[in-house]
């Protein structure tokens, strides 16, 4: 009964989203408010509908109905409740309906900001989300049915897929589709801006927040599938360079332009091409992930299917949505009036060169990730574009763009002064100098580059706290105006600098990476290996059965500089319903460094394969993420955010209408 009610509502939901899609357009073409209005009662019982669909494929993995063939082949018995839950979008067909539900929780937010939207950006913006929702609900409903029955049902089902059984499988996913979908909200504000002819500090006001809260969301789904990679995986790495990672770094790079090119627009009027078209570009990589991920170009264990016919779906849904917008863009964008002007050395000039770095950082990875790809589906050659080329590449434009920064945000609108605004960086820039110098005078041995990052880091975390700390403290005098001039500043300007400063500290935990160690050895029973430092002696390996699984438990004894630590476990499993073995590394953290146990294969003798590694500092990496994070999220309170911008006494920069 639930399938069948699921299913239902999955159909009736594309065909109330169609309405969303004609009815306001209609309505904002012909004035007529009432047909307007229509568009957000449409987008709420879209996402009620979906959202129904949704809870009945959930409950049929609770109580697994393996009379549903995606039931049976991601889901079994044994499993634990958790597990049964995440396995509803740990495969293609149920993550693609997660997919949908987020798009059109997103359009029934948008429906729901009454106050904070005009009526016609609303409505066209809920068209443009709505044609969205169209294109993704019949390609899950013709191509990724997850109701198809099964006849007969199974006694068992499959099993989700073992490296996929994990918590981290419950929070990724999830934060990085809300990132992903998050920015068609974005490309609809952009489509409906070019439909209705106006762009202006309303439009900026209304679209940063929802780029803010996409961007937010991203930056942790990026950092927990990193962290999920990093301990579920067994190789001991953050980042891979996997075509896959690649396709969600790219719309995050375009949505932090976008956000720094949205301030510039409301400040000044300007940037109002580049920002619409940043606005396109950003859903459009997202789109470009989704068809790299479910079209079966890759192999990869992010990779979700390999059916050329869904993949051949998706990339019409891409041709249509991407080209489609941009032809709109090459129609109307020319037809714009210029907006405010600026001086070369601003701070909207600080933010342009903000833009142009992390464009071009996009498009390097952009190519280095589709070239390979491409090539071989023209040629069928086979390469390989790994980490020797995106370094060599990205981390060259990322620097400079790092230097620049605490720099550029002290500057002043319109006109600054750039050697006062070095000066006022001269504090985090001489910190940064004498913690260099520092570890080099102390540190032995790593790369060269490494303590440069390390005073990269500092800088940036420095100056991104010394602006507000100089606009807090200022020419107060006592505790009391200190503390109320810091209530007084905008929280955009607070989650301005924790953003900033999650960059520096992830940037510190980066180049730390370069001092980490490895030792690979096959242990016996009381044998020993030393890594950095760490001493690891293998104790004891205990065979246990789980509910789902049989693994060994490798428990070791560790030393940190001498001082004994609480023991550790690392694990290989084989499930068997699927009869895969994974690996579960053993971590213990100290500080915020890791030591960091691998299990390999036994050999004829008993002993087994041992990778130990000294990971110092490598948690912020993650922290730094988390902090960016932080600051993306305390930007959202900020009040202005909750308020229409107010609109200017002149009148505002309009596309000419075409002609009837």
């Amino acid at each position: 009964m639930f399938v069948e009610i699921g299913h239902f509502a999955l159909a009736l939901a594309l065909g109330v989203a169609v309405v969303q899609t004609i009815v306001p357009l209609w309505g904002v073409a012909r004035n007529d408010p009432a047909l307007a209005s229509v568009g957000p009662a449409a987008a709420i019982a879209c996402f009620l509908l979906v959202a129904l669909s949704f809870g009945c494929l959930m409950a049929s993995y609770v109580v697994s109905d393996f009379s549903v063939e995606n039931v049976a082949a991601n889901s079994h018995s044994t499993q634990p409740l958790i597990y049964k839950l995440t396995s509803v979008w740990g495969n293609h067909e149920g993550s693609m309906l997660l997919w949908v539900l987020i798009l059109v929780l997103f359009g029934a937010l948008v429906a729901l900001s009454r106050r904070s939207l005009p009526p016609k950006l609303r409505a066209g913006t809920l068209a443009a989300q709505g044609s969205v929702s169209v294109a993704f609900l019949a390609f899950t409903l013709l191509t990724s049915n997850p109701f198809r029955r099964l006849v007969p049902a199974p006694g068992e089902g499959q099993d989700l897929n073992p490296i996929l059984q994990d918590l981290g499988l419950a929070i990724h996913p999830p934060l990085l589709y809300v990132g992903y979908v998050g920015f068609s909200i974005t490309y609809a504000f952009a489509v409906a801006a070019l439909i209705e002819g106006k762009i202006d500090a309303v439009w900026a006001r209304a679209v940063r927040p929802w780029t803010l809260l996409a961007w937010t969301f991203l930056t942790l789904g990026i950092a927990m599938g990193s962290y999920w990679a990093y301990y579920e995986l067994g190789w001991g790495g953050w980042w891979f360079w996997d075509p896959v990672e690649n396709a969600s770094l790219m719309p995050w790079l375009a949505g932090t332009a976008l956000i720094h090119s949205t301030v510039v627009m409301e400040k000044r009027d300007a940037l109002k091409v580049w920002t619409i078209l940043l606005a396109i570009l950003t859903f459009s990589l997202s789109l470009l992930g989704t068809f790299i991920v479910r079209s079966g170009v890759l192999t990869s264990v992010h990779s979700f299917a390999s059916d050329p016919q869904r993949g051949l779906f998706i990339l019409g849904i891409l041709i249509a949505f991407i080209g489609g917008s941009l032809a709109l863009f090459a129609w109307r964008a020319p037809l714009l009036k210029q907006g405010g002007l600026f001086a070369p050395v601003s701070r909207e000039s600080a933010l342009v060169v903000n833009n142009l770095f992390l464009a071009t950082a996009c498009a390097t990875v952009f190519i280095g990730t589709l070239y390979p790809l491409v090539l071989e589906m023209v040629t069928g050659d086979k390469i390989s574009v790994g980490p020797p080329f995106f370094n060599a590449t990205f981390v060259p434009l990322l620097v400079p763009l790092l230097l620049l920064l605490p720099i550029g945000q002290t500057l002043a609108w319109k006109r600054g002064d750039l050697l006062g605004a070095a000066q006022r960086a001269q504090v985090a820039f001489g910190l940064g100098v004498v913690t260099t110098l520092a570890i080099f005078a102390f540190v032995r041995g790593g790369p060269v580059l490494a303590p440069l990052g390390i005073g990269l880091g500092v800088f940036l975390v420095v100056g991104a706290f010394w602006e507000v700390g100089e606009r807090v403290v200022g020419r107060a005098s006592g505790a009391s105006a200190i503390l109320s001039r810091a209530k007084g500043l905008p929280r955009s300007a607070w989650g301005t600098a924790l953003g900033h400063a999650g960059v520096g500290i992830s940037v510190i935990g980066i180049a730390a990476v370069a001092w980490g160690t490895e030792a690979i050895g096959m242990l016996k029973v009381g044998e020993s290996l030393t890594s950095g430092r760490y001493t690891v002696t293998l104790e004891a390996v205990t065979p246990r059965t789980g509910p789902n699984y049989r693994e060994d438990a490798a428990r070791f004894r560790i030393v940190a500089d001498g001082r004994e630590l609480k023991p550790v476990e690392a694990m290989k499993r084989i499930y068997t319903a699927r009869s895969m073995p994974t690996t579960e590394a053993g971590i213990r953290t100290v500080g915020l460094g890791q030591a960091y146990i691998s299990l390999g294969e036994p050999d004829a003798s008993g002993a087994i394969a041992v990778k130990l590694h000294d990971k110092p500092l490598i948690l912020l990496i993650w922290i730094g993420a988390l902090v960016m994070a932080a600051g993306g999220a305390l930007s959202l309170t900020d009040r202005r955010f909750r308020l229409a911008a107010p609109r200017r006494v002149a009148a505002p920069s309009a596309l000419p209408q075409p002609a009837e």
